[in-house]
């Protein structure tokens, strides 16, 4: 055999592992979602079993090898645990949060548990300049500053910093945050409902002390959601900065295409 035969053998070797890893990830992403909000999910009705392996060749038209890479990506994410002899079963599951409607976060999980909050820091402070203009507010004057861990069903979920308002911030403070959403204190204390937020979503790694928050690897994934809403009326009031664990949560919504 030639140099430039055993060069071409081993491209061809290098370019199926890439089509099978390609395939792989392919067949990760459909199980992903089976795993997350379907079927497998726990604490549904079905056991959290996947399908055989053999079922899932089938299912997918491709090898037994393609099936197991697929498998051990999601095993890597956490999401299932492959034991010999027995199969593979869902361990983890991450609940859905909308963004096409402006919800506290216990009113958009109700139905997936309770979400209680554990208040860390409350008070006046003096903000930078950008959270003063992002609240419309002149520079200097003192903002009311929210720090809460979000749990579910006793799970970290959220580590949450919110800048409120001084009118409406100040008689915050003598409700009960630890059992109640700010947006439903916010409404009765303005006395109108809130009507708009303006929200941006991008992944950040956890630092040291958001990772020690939320019960985190250090590192880890974290979806920033960063969420300044407004009254009816369009006066921003609540300038929130929210670190999800991206292992337990994810953002969906429905888009609708308009002409440009």
């Amino acid at each position: 055999m030639t140099r430039s035969d055993i060069t071409a053998e081993a491209l061809t070797l290098a370019d199926a592992r890439r089509l099978r890893a390609d395939r792989a990830r392919q067949v990760a992403d459909v199980l992903r979602r089976q795993v997350l909000y379907g079927e497998f999910r726990v604490g549904r009705q079905g056991s959290g079993a996947l399908p055989a392996e053999a079922e899932l060749v089938r299912e997918f038209g491709t090898s037994r090898n393609t099936v197991r890479e697929a498998l051990d990506l999601l095993r890597a994410e956490g999401l299932v645990e492959r034991c010999p002899g027995v199969g593979t079963h869902a361990v983890a599951e991450k609940y859905p949060h909308g963004l096409e409607r402006l919800l506290g976060l216990a009113e958009t999980l109700r139905e997936h548990g309770e979400v209680a909050n554990e208040v860390r820091t409350t008070g006046l402070i003096t903000p930078s300049r950008e959270i003063s203009a992002r609240l419309r507010r002149p520079p200097g004057e003192p903002v009311v500053y929210i720090e809460r861990i979000r749990r579910l069903n006793g799970l970290p979920l959220s580590l949450d910093l919110t800048y409120i308002a001084r009118d409406l911030g100040e008689p915050l403070l003598a409700e009960d945050l630890a059992r109640n959403d700010i947006f439903v204190l916010l409404e009765r204390i303005a006395g109108q409902p809130l009507g708009l937020a303006e929200v941006t979503l991008e992944a950040v790694n956890a630092d040291p002390h958001s990772a020690a928050t939320l019960d985190a690897p250090r590192d880890a994934a974290l979806l920033m959601l960063e969420r300044l809403t407004h009254l009816a009326d369009g006066r921003p009031v609540d300038l929130e900065f929210i670190r999800f664990r991206g292992d337990r949560i994810a953002m969906s919504g429905t888009l609708h295409r308009t002409r440009p």
